[in-house]
């Protein structure tokens, strides 16, 4: 007959490796919602990017923000009358393969950089 064995604190305990494991997986957690954070607050603050801001950067924010909260492209490329859709949709599509972690530091970098340009506070 089968047994099924469940880890508990003290069996953690004797295996290091699976004590180590939680820690990791804890740190590699907390790492993630520091990182989201930062970008939610990167995202209210590329809302206060001066209208000087040209439209090439505007659409790489654009790309990188869509990639780091949908992830990759999950929509039609807009018709050839829809200018504005088609150069959102294909500033999205150049970020795709990057995870959400590398889209949102990458979103972080380039609202920073936009924001010092601007000489507004980053």
């Amino acid at each position: 007959m089968w047994q099924i064995y469940t880890l508990t604190t003290s069996s953690a305990a004797r295996y290091p490796t699976i004590q180590a494991h939680r820690q990791t997986a804890k740190r590699e957690k907390t790492t993630k919602m520091a990182l989201k954070e930062e970008f939610e607050q990167y995202a209210e603050k590329a809302k206060t990017l001066p209208e000087s801001t040209t439209n090439e950067n505007l659409l790489i924010i654009y790309g990188l923000y869509k990639q780091a909260t949908v992830g990759n492209v999950n929509t039609s490329r807009p018709g050839m009358l829809d200018m504005k859709g088609k150069a959102k949709w294909d500033a999205w599509k150049a970020n795709e393969g990057k995870s959400h972690e590398e889209s949102m530091k990458d979103y972080i970098t380039k609202v920073k950089q936009l924001l010092e340009e601007a000489g507004l506070p980053a």
